[in-house]
């Protein structure tokens, strides 16, 4: 090949690096932007699916994820509800008493939940139709659609008949021999893939894995703080869990590293799982007794089951999701 022809490859290969990362730890918008694409499930279960990666989810997965009950001791993955405004809890869980021992409704005694569950403080999960990019949400529906009745595709709904499946504890913090991630602290895929190896546990597809920071065990110790610094998984997670086909994401924070890391985009992990890949996340689970739990076990993985309210035009639900060993 010509000098000339050469230089202009060589030229032509720099300017494209220029654009794209270098790592998995230096990760660009035009990165995020490019991943839309490459790691999209877009009409990979027709133009109409409504539900994504919980396709993955068959009925031999199912009855795999039951075969793994051997104890049938059961463990919540949902934080007691905040009743308390704090830092990381603007919109409190509201429980009011409509009636009481003292002042029955005939023999009942009655009450009354209130909850924007959205947010950094309840446990939920986040449906489909939750975030949009470019005015797009998942399988390339319109944002335009979610109107004061709802939405009209992609809605909590289509999850009616709950996730029963295999779960997956990733617990980083013990993985690192400390009590708890530090905000801010980011998780990298070779910390996912050390803890495969640790463990002797490979995450399949149709899983749900649960990305353990110790959230809750440092609000516990050192109490509420600014969810803007969140630990989580940085960007190129959403790579190394497309990989796996995995068919939901949980954590005990928002699963983003926040701030992201990643210029330009505040929740790369969100856009990435939900809009392009298709996957619904379940946020603020309480993953500290899961933890425990499974140490004392040796015994990172579990039947999953959780069970949304199934609630018309709905963008996501609390919800209380149960390890079961």
């Amino acid at each position: 090949m010509p000098i000339s022809r050469l230089l202009l490859v060589a030229l032509l290969a720099l300017c494209s690096g220029a654009a794209q990362s270098s790592s998995s730890r230096d990760v660009i918008q035009a990165d995020v932007e490019r991943w839309m694409t490459e790691l999209s499930n877009w009409g990979r279960w027709g133009k109409d699916d409504q539900i994504g990666t919980v396709h993955l989810i068959t009925p031999a997965k199912r009855k795999e994820a039951v075969s793994l009950v051997k104890e049938g001791y059961s463990v919540s993955l949902a934080h007691n509800v905040e009743t308390e405004k704090a830092a990381d809890n603007p919109s409190p869980f509201s429980h009011t008493m409509l009636s009481t021992g003292a002042h029955p409704d005939g023999q009942f005694v009655l009450d009354e939940y209130r909850v924007s569950y959205h947010g950094y403080a309840h446990t939920h999960m986040d449906a489909l139709c939750h975030m949009a990019w470019n005015g797009k949400m998942f399988n390339g529906f319109p944002q335009t659609d979610i109107t004061e009745q709802g939405a009209k595709e992609l809605a909590v709904t289509g999850y009616k008949n709950g996730i029963l499946t295999r779960g997956v504890l990733i617990d980083i913090p013990r993985l690192k021999n400390v009590p708890f991630l530090e905000p801010g602290t980011a998780i990298y895929p070779e910390d996912l893939d050390a803890w495969e190896k640790k463990t002797g546990t490979k995450v399949l597809s149709g899983d749900v894995v649960f990305i353990r920071t110790g959230r809750w065990a440092r609000r516990q110790q050192k109490g509420p703080w600014d969810p803007a610094r969140i630990a989580g998984l940085y960007a190129s997670c959403a790579k190394w869990l497309k990989q796996r086909d995995v068919a939901m994401v949980g954590s005990d924070a928002a699963t983003d590293v926040m701030p992201s890391r990643v210029p330009g985009v505040v929740q790369p992990m969100h856009q990435l799982l939900l809009v392009a890949m298709g996957t619904p996340i379940f946020d603020n689970c309480d993953l500290e007794e899961l933890a425990n739990t499974a140490a004392a076990r040796n015994r990172w993985t579990f039947l999953l089951t959780a069970a949304p309210l199934p609630v018309p035009g709905g963008t996501g639900s609390p919800l209380n999701p149960i390890a079961t060993f």
